[in-house]
């Protein structure tokens, strides 16, 4: 049972946050939003059992993926800050600041991964998920899974458009979420 005035009160947050990306459809924050929705219901439907039998196979393997979601996402920030630069964007306004780099990171996780706060967010969403798996929760990781995978994918043709032909160069060298994998 999801707790619903949680879910509203995070909804109304999250599209707060997002209220420029969600007047453009044909950019990548838009995508995301919906991301961010489900893993949100994953995490309300099943926080009642992140504590119930901690020491199971699959709890462990959740607290593993919810710890490496940290680790990626703080990793991801700094670098961002300290090696991107920043630029404002007229045609990207919708636009976080921290997303508006002016050089492509290339650095850290960004050496292997080029999109590793996506990574983070479906570590996130899966090790949410295995606190408690269910059809439900099998059809939302799922679709939390694709909606990162076309919000990566409209990020790179706005970062072709800005970069050129640089990023398509870094784009061949990196994976896109998980380090040698995927």
């Amino acid at each position: 049972m999801i707790n619903i005035p949680l879910f509203t009160i995070f909804t109304l947050l999250l599209i707060l946050i997002s209220r420029r990306a969600l007047s453009n459809p044909n950019k990548h924050g838009f995508y995301r939003f919906f991301a961010f929705e489900g893993i949100l219901l994953i995490i309300l439907l099943n926080h009642p059992y992140w504590t119930a039998e901690p020491f199971t196979p699959l709890h462990i393997l959740s607290g593993l993926l919810l710890l490496t979601s940290i680790i990626f996402v703080v990793h991801a920030l700094i670098m961002l800050k300290t090696r991107g630069g920043h630029q404002v964007r007229d045609n990207a306004s919708e636009n976080f600041a921290f997303e508006n780099t002016v050089h492509i990171v290339q650095d850290g996780l960004y050496r292997y991964v080029r999109h590793p706060m996506y990574s983070s967010l479906l570590l996130l969403a899966w090790g949410a998920f295995f606190k408690h798996v269910t059809p439900l929760t099998i059809s939302l990781v799922l679709a939390v899974s694709a909606l990162l995978s076309l919000t990566a994918k409209v990020e790179e043709k706005e970062n072709i458009l800005f970069f050129g032909e640089a990023y398509k160069d870094y784009a061949r060298r990196t994976r896109m979420f998980i380090p040698w994998l995927l």
